[in-house]
């Protein structure tokens, strides 16, 4: 067994913050040395928290759209990594699900990261994966951030959250669509072209 494959075991057995969660613990995220890309995150939903599969409802059908990318392809572990910043359902808000809770990161991402050696980009997900990642190089919004997304690159994109409730946003900023989605495509492909290797 491998660092990172006994790591894993370690992080899906985690129940740091089991007593703050109203559906209990159960952690999901994926990776491989191998992965070529990395999808970072909120936290779970409740579909997801029941299957066990992450980005496995309408959020993930709009993402693999966006992507451009199958399902199949989308779950293959040894080539898309998918870790978010909260690995376990954190409950309802008045708003919808709430943030993601901060241990996990804190926690476990020092650990994985690391190991994760493949990984050429790394897609940041809504607010919290980029003020994670970003820090002070991220703009004063989502929207200016995602705006000047290529300015991130080669390491890092980011994207607003693929969530129904911003299909709002993203009709308010066609430039997303337009301006975005084809480059997303392209860099995901580089990223994933095994020709690359």
């Amino acid at each position: 067994m491998s660092g990172l494959e006994r790591l894993l075991t370690d992080v899906r057995a985690c129940t740091l913050c089991q007593a703050d969660l109203p559906l209990g613990p159960r952690p999901v995220l994926r990776a491989s040395t191998t992965a070529r890309l990395l999808i970072v995150g909120q936290a779970p939903g409740t579909r997801v928290h029941e299957s066990g599969i992450p980005w496995n409802d309408s959020s993930g059908i709009r993402l693999r759209h966006w992507l451009g990318i199958d399902r199949d392809h989308f779950y293959d572990e040894s080539r898309i990594a998918i870790v978010p910043m909260g690995f376990c359902y954190p409950g309802r808000g008045s708003s919808g699900d709430l943030p993601p809770r901060p241990e996990c990161a804190r926690t476990w991402h020092p650990k994985l990261m690391p190991l994760l050696t493949g990984v050429r980009l790394t897609l940041l997900i809504g607010h919290y994966a980029q003020a994670h990642f970003l820090g002070p190089k991220r703009m004063r919004t989502l929207t200016e951030t995602v705006l000047h997304a290529e300015s991130y690159l080669p390491r890092f994109l980011p994207l607003p959250h693929p969530s129904p409730r911003n299909l709002l946003w993203i009709k308010s900023n066609p430039w997303f669509e337009e301006d975005i989605i084809p480059l997303l495509r392209r860099v995901v492909g580089e990223a994933l072209d095994p020709q690359a290797d």
